[in-house]
């Protein structure tokens, strides 16, 4: 872990104190979005892993009307088959799709199926927010995970009730939006900032003035951007023009602490005012060696009995004190690194520090 943490010291070092990134992916264009789709459906051709009727009753409503559908009558028989299952069926429908293109298809089991490895999902209209079908999802499924059992022992690898279906979905309808009937130009940012907002602006004018002589954005707020394209240009290509260019976006101090896994991330803007900082670590283990004490041979009263033997120790590691304290992140660490912690002894550290008011930034504890 310590060489982890030199490691993650060295490449700060070695990283420029403010990287460019491209405009495209720090922010978007307001109402070019995905959409969500969602359906239900049916899995068949399962090798006995699919629901059990009896406590998935949807599932076996959903094969008799399916049946019915095809012209088969089985309403007044008792279905016992095992190699069905009930499914949800998740998709994301890209802004600005046509008719006839592919998606991918999420399958998650909605019932008590072990395994939908080796089904087929039968043909399964996805719906749009607004209630209507917007593709139809069909196709032989993708499982990565497996589930095989026998008498004395199991074996079971990943999640095998949930699979995929590459373009598994064929778009039956168009999205009503399209690029040209976009009222406004909007940049919208994906971590809204006062004065990334204003260097997106200025790089934009900056290739505007040079390129059509005229500015062509001007910031709203922290989020939004509005922006003018010149009329001797289309609309395509000066959006892509813009999302080309390269600004340094800014950044709130933030240390961000997830005690489940031990992992503490620290943003390059932390600060901490000059701290004194000792840790140490309170070990007590306790060992119990019970012992048989048995009596003399031929001890006509004596009786064989469990004596309890308890050994107490208790360690106290010694703390070493050091002054933390530094504007960078690269002094953070090396600050951290001279104490020798374990992360959880570097999460309590800066949970105290955050007490202490010296930590000049949020700290988020998930």
């Amino acid at each position: 872990m310590r060489l982890i943490a030199l490691f993650l010291a060295a490449l700060v070092s070695a990283a420029p104190a403010s990287a460019l990134v491209r405009i495209k992916d720090i922010a978007s264009l307001q109402g070019v979005r995905d959409n969500q789709l969602v359906g239900y459906g049916l899995v068949v051709g399962l090798n006995g892993s699919g629901d059990s009727l009896r406590n998935s009753p949807f599932t076996e409503q959903s094969l008799q009307s399916m049946l019915d559908s095809l012209g088969v009558n089985v309403r007044d028989a008792r279905l016992r088959t095992r190699n069905v299952a009930a499914v949800v069926v998740t998709a994301e429908m890209p802004a600005f799709i046509g008719k006839g293109s592919e998606i991918d298809v999420s399958v998650s089991s909605l019932g008590d199926s072990t395994s939908l490895a080796g089904g087929t999902l039968i043909a399964t209209p996805l719906l749009g927010a607004d209630g209507e079908i917007y593709a139809v999802a069909q196709g032989a499924l993708a499982v990565s995970g497996f589930n095989e059992a026998g008498q004395a022992a199991s074996v079971k690898k990943g999640i095998p009730t949930v699979g995929r279906i590459p373009n598994g979905a064929l778009v039956e309808k168009d999205i009503s939006a399209r690029f040209k009937n976009i009222p406004n130009l909007v940049l919208e940012l994906g971590n809204p900032d006062f004065r990334t907002a204003v260097r997106i602006t200025d790089a934009i004018n900056q290739h505007s003035m040079a390129r059509y002589g005229m500015k062509v954005a001007r910031e709203r707020d922290l989020r939004t951007i509005d922006l003018r394209p010149p009329k001797k240009v289309s609309v395509t290509r000066f959006i892509a023009e813009i999302e080309g260019l390269r600004v340094a976006p800014d950044q709130s101090a933030k240390v961000v602490v997830d005690e489940r896994t031990g992992t503490v991330v620290i943003g390059s803007d932390v600060q901490i005012s000059t701290v004194a900082i000792t840790h140490g670590n309170l070990t007590v283990r306790i060992t119990e060696t019970p012992q048989v004490s048995q009596p003399s041979p031929f001890s006509p009263q004596g009786q064989t009995v469990v004596v309890p033997r308890t050994q107490v120790d208790a360690q106290e590691a010694g703390g070493q004190l050091a002054i933390v304290g530094g504007a960078d992140l690269q002094t953070l660490v090396r600050g951290l690194n001279r104490i020798g912690l374990r992360p959880t002894g570097i999460i309590a550290i800066l949970q105290a520090i955050k007490t202490a008011g010296a930590l000049q930034a949020d700290l988020i504890i998930q």
